[in-house]
């Protein structure tokens, strides 16, 4: 299909990706499901492939390609069918390391981004804590300066990559503010944490979905940071997580329609060999037209998605068409993976069918990276013209 967003260049690289996920990736990620996390022998495949470094300055050791290569790539991660993998390498090539790209001094990026992009180094972004999400007022974990490093106290939850990683984009607060209403926005900075440092540790947690994604939590007990290792300017760190959260959302709304594809096509295969009454299921019209009303609604989507894309492309920031794609394009999948393992029937609701881990991996889709309803709320206060910060 022509599309002005794709080029035969993009067609390629489309069909490299699919090659090297089909033959490194699918094969073992059952595996890697039982043992809830992705090998660091995968990532440094990834890294030889130039994958994790798509987005990032070739300065840097990245491949600084236009965005839609990106698209491709999310895209292909999200046809796998594996959520858990998708996010793991979405969080280390898309969200830890665009703090980092984004702020951070050259020796940080010579230290963290650059082995990051070779898959030598793993990614984790501790912004998430126990009673602190979207809402970043309430993020209590501290950093406080003592000569020259910072002492961090706190506890940081559901984070991707979390035992596994061998650093953490940590935000902290490095200054009070008297003002509660306004502390998001206020006092806080953004740290990189080496996570074998004394006094940090891990808890996995055992999560419903996305189970290779290594989530967990992290606890900080009188860690020290050097200064140096502060990304950007301090007490900036709110500007430079609004500014990330925007494409963490865009990649959430891509790679849940790369799910999607893969949801419809395994279900398109079972509806045209599944036979009932002497007929293949795809022949029952109320199974067609359900079909077709969920391929329709995907389209729609994937328009908005791309158009996202494109704005983001061409240097724009796109803070409601963001919350938009991730709004529509989540919950569409969760519609779409419900639809699909009904029409599997009992053969759905068996632990090992793919539909049955497509369908527990979607469900998060909603909530990680802002909540469907913190979406709403940015796209209103946008629409309404109204002066709050969106979050």
């Amino acid at each position: 299909m022509k599309s002005p967003y794709f080029t035969t260049e993009h067609n390629a690289f489309r069909k490299r990706v699919r090659d090297f996920i089909s033959k490194e990736v699918i094969p073992f990620a059952d595996m890697w499901e039982d043992e809830r996390f992705v090998p660091k022998t995968l990532w440094q495949k990834m890294g030889e492939q130039g994958f994790l470094g798509i987005n990032h300055p070739k300065n840097d050791g990245g491949s600084e390609m236009d965005f839609f290569f990106s698209v491709v790539f999310l895209e292909e991660l999200g046809r796998t069918g594996y959520g858990g993998f998708r996010v793991a390498v979405a969080v280390q090539a898309y969200m830890a390391t665009s703090f980092i790209a984004h702020a951070a001094s050259e020796e940080l990026k010579r230290k963290y981004l650059s082995p990051a992009i070779t898959g030598n180094k793993l990614a984790a972004l501790g912004i998430t804590e126990p009673n602190a999400g979207s809402d970043l007022s309430q993020i209590q974990t501290s950093a406080v300066r003592e000569g020259d490093n910072y002492i961090v106290n706190g506890t940081k939850k559901f984070i991707a990559n979390g035992t596994k990683s061998d650093f953490v984009v940590l935000a902290v607060r490095t200054a009070p503010s008297k003002d509660t209403q306004r502390r998001g926005a206020t006092g806080i900075s953004l740290l990189i944490v080496d996570t074998a440092s004394e006094g940090l540790s891990a808890k996995k947690l055992d999560n419903i979905g996305w189970y290779c994604s290594d989530t967990a939590e992290l606890y900080f007990n009188n860690v020290s940071v050097p200064v140096e290792n502060l990304v950007g300017k301090l007490n900036h760190g709110f500007y430079y997580i609004m500014q990330c959260f925007q494409l963490e959302r865009l990649v959430a709304g891509i790679l849940a329609l790369g799910g999607i594809d893969c949801c419809l096509e395994i279900t398109r295969q079972y509806l045209t060999q599944r036979k009932v009454f002497n007929s293949p299921l795809s022949s029952f019209q109320a199974l067609r037209h359900r079909m077709a009303d969920l391929v329709t609604d995907v389209e729609a989507v994937r328009q908005l998605i791309y158009h996202t894309a494109w704005l983001y492309q061409e240097g724009e920031l796109p803070i409601a068409e963001c919350s938009m794609a991730k709004l529509k394009a989540t919950e569409l999948a969760n519609r779409v993976v419900d639809e699909c393992l009904q029409f599997h029937g009992a053969y759905g609701y068996q632990e090992k069918c793919a539909i049955a881990r497509i369908y527990r991996d979607t469900r998060a889709g909603t909530i990680a990276g802002g909540t469907s309803e913190v979406m709403r709320e940015i796209i209103a206060q946008i629409v309404l013209g109204e002066v709050k910060v969106a979050v």
